[in-house]
């Protein structure tokens, strides 16, 4: 395989920490994920609180970032909302990847379900992510399990393709021929011999759609289509700052730079997982 196992390769971290921007990437998103998990303790008011007198309050003064056009708190409301905007990125990614690993494994393995499940595959991803997405949303309805939902039948094809991909040449390999001769069950051979093979470069799919599904969360919240409006994310902080932006420039920057800096972050770190799980890009790192 092109891709070396994660289990096997003990070295990987240190490989990561070798590349400066990979290295600065993983630090930066650490101190995301644990601003937004110790959002509770750390913030530093109710991000629901209101506080008319305070509308539109500056930065660096009585509010750390800022307050709203309702008064509230704007560092609390970011810390908040970063907890959503990562639950339904983690969200995302998991159910997206399990659904891609079945139907690739199923669509690689049996010649009889190949055809059916590809064209299923490339009638998806002929929409456009967004389109399909607000689609999906409409039809569910604004919840963080719906956005999570329809985010991971967006997302589901691009997982699936490649395990599709990689179990076509998989199923031909010696060992695996092995293993029918000995009796070995279909079952049996997709999840223990098939499934270790493809764990690198579903990881490093996987880390890409964590930070696709985080930016398209955050279009669906600006657009309005996204979670309930009364939760926190950084898509409806930037929406609701939007009309404001003349006078109160900030309630759009602080999300719209959280946002950036988290996706961009987790597509270094996928860069860097691609690069070192591959040997021949290893060789040259």
């Amino acid at each position: 395989m092109a891709a070396a196992s994660i289990s096997d390769d003990p070295g990987l971290l240190r490989t990561l920490a070798e590349r400066r921007s990979v290295l600065i990437a993983m630090l930066v998103f650490g101190l995301i994920l644990a601003a937004a998990i110790l959002a509770p303790l750390i913030a530093p008011a109710d991000p629901a609180k209101m506080a008319v007198r305070a509308r539109l309050s500056p930065p660096f003064g009585d509010y750390l970032l800022g307050a709203d056009a309702f008064g509230r708190d704007v560092a609390s409301r970011l810390l908040y909302a970063g907890r959503v905007s990562l639950l339904i990125g983690v969200g995302t990614a998991l159910v997206a990847t399990v659904a891609g690993i079945a139907i690739g494994l199923l669509a690689g393995f049996f010649s009889r379900l190949d055809a059916p499940l590809s064209r299923l595959i490339d009638a998806m991803m002929a929409f456009p992510d967004i389109l399909l997405a607000i689609s999906l949303v409409a039809i569910f309805g604004g919840s963080i399990a719906n956005v999570i939902l329809a985010l991971s039948i967006v997302y589901t094809p691009r997982i699936a393709r490649i395990v599709r991909a990689a179990t076509l040449v998989i199923r031909e390999l010696p060992f695996v021929e092995a293993a029918r001769a000995l009796g070995t069950g279909n079952l049996s051979i997709m999840t223990l011999h098939i499934l270790p093979n493809i764990v690198s470069p579903v990881t490093v799919q996987a880390t890409f759609i964590f930070a696709y599904a985080m930016l398209a969360e955050a279009g669906l919240s600006f657009l309005g289509v996204g979670v309930d409006p009364s939760i926190p994310t950084w898509g409806t902080m930037v929406n609701e700052g939007r009309q404001y932006i003349d006078q109160a420039a900030f309630l759009i920057f602080f999300p719209g730079i959280a946002v950036s800096v988290a996706v961009l972050s987790l597509q270094l770190i996928g860069d860097g997982l691609r690069d070192a799980l591959d040997p021949r890009l290893a060789k040259e790192l």
